[in-house]
């Protein structure tokens, strides 16, 4: 597939000295960092679905099994 892209100058600049310096295309670059943002995407959408199935009440029974101890951090309490 092939998709035009406009950038400003600045970003083009860093884009092409990076690209550059790594000895890769721009082309690489840019598919990667694409792909790395989907990524990230579809594991948040993920973990959002992987949430509404759990509950408060089962977590709560999980973490009941660890060990009493002083949290390390206030901000850790339950």
């Amino acid at each position: 597939m092939n998709v035009a892209l406009r950038l400003p100058d600045s970003l083009g600049m860093s884009l092409k000295e990076f690209s550059k310096h790594e000895n890769i295309s721009m082309n690489q670059f840019i598919a990667t960092a694409i792909a790395e943002k989907m990524s990230a995407l579809k594991t948040y959408d993920y973990l959002e679905e992987r949430a509404k199935e759990g509950s408060t009440a089962h977590a709560r029974s999980v973490l009941g099994k660890v060990p009493n101890r002083k949290p390390l951090y206030k901000e850790d309490e339950l």
